[in-house]
């Protein structure tokens, strides 16, 4: 468990409550743009990153393991000098806010974990995933993730920004993508999900294909403090296709427990 110095930027208030914004298999911190605004209006500092193996991050030899991308957040909190955070994850990013509540629980004010899973098997479709990348590169999956992230509504009203999204899939490096799949792959958190203390917002969409709203219930179910909203219409990126109704829940849930 090394952690690698990943890309960020911080924007809004510098003594604003900080909030960390945690992003999805194959995106950059350029997924979060639909929130920023309404976080930084609301007086919170915003910090997004690109997960290790992604966007302008280091890409380390895989495979990884969720406790490395875990381990990443806590040196990016440590080199900002920020001891408690606001976490906001989405999917791969909701993993890691899951296991920072169960192994660094101090370092989290509130929990926000939107269209993730605590086990998303089968383990061999992401071995499967992972060699097709390391194969034929992160195109070859780009429009299929694309489908998946978004409903086939969203998509036909917004054809250039779902080829902005293709695009940003494709250029993710290869092995930083399958290094991470690899991290799914191997991931089980949800016998430990009892030890996440923080307030959590658990947060579906209706129409997610990745992480159906069953497995935010499971989450739901088995954190202490934790409560549900199922948003639709919404695919994977429920941040993207309804942001309005995303933001408002986020800065409800800040507000409740700050």
């Amino acid at each position: 468990m090394t952690a690698v110095d990943v890309h960020y930027v911080v924007e809004g208030s510098p003594d604003g409550p900080p909030v960390l914004l945690s992003g999805s298999l194959g995106s950059d911190l350029r997924m979060w743009a639909p929130q920023v605004a309404a976080l930084t209006t609301a007086g919170y500092r915003v910090v997004r990153y690109d997960q290790r193996g992604h966007g302008r991050s280091p890409v380390p030899p895989g495979p990884y393991s969720l406790a490395d991308l875990g381990a990443d957040v806590l040196a990016l909190l440590d080199r900002l000098q920020i001891r408690r955070a606001h976490f906001v994850g989405l999917s791969l990013g909701g993993m890691v806010g899951m296991w920072v509540g169960q192994y660094a629980p101090h370092r989290l004010h509130t929990l926000t974990l939107c269209c993730t899973s605590a086990e998303l098997g089968p383990p061999s479709g992401w071995a499967d995933r992972a060699a097709t990348v390391r194969a034929e590169g992160t195109g070859a999956v780009a429009e299929a993730a694309v489908q998946r992230w978004f409903t086939p509504q969203w998509r036909a009203a917004h054809p250039e920004r779902t080829r902005d999204f293709q695009d940003m899939i494709a250029s993710t490096p290869a092995e930083g993508y399958a290094a991470c799949c690899a991290a799914i792959e191997t991931m089980d958190l949800t016998a430990r999900l009892p030890k996440i203390s923080a307030p959590t917002l658990v947060v579906a969409g209706a129409d997610d294909p990745a992480t159906p709203p069953a497995h935010a219930q499971r989450i739901a179910d088995a954190v202490p403090l934790a409560r549900l909203e199922i948003i639709g219409p919404a695919a994977h990126l429920a941040n993207v296709e309804q942001p309005g109704i995303v933001n408002d829940l986020i800065l409800g849930h800040l507000k409740e427990n700050s």
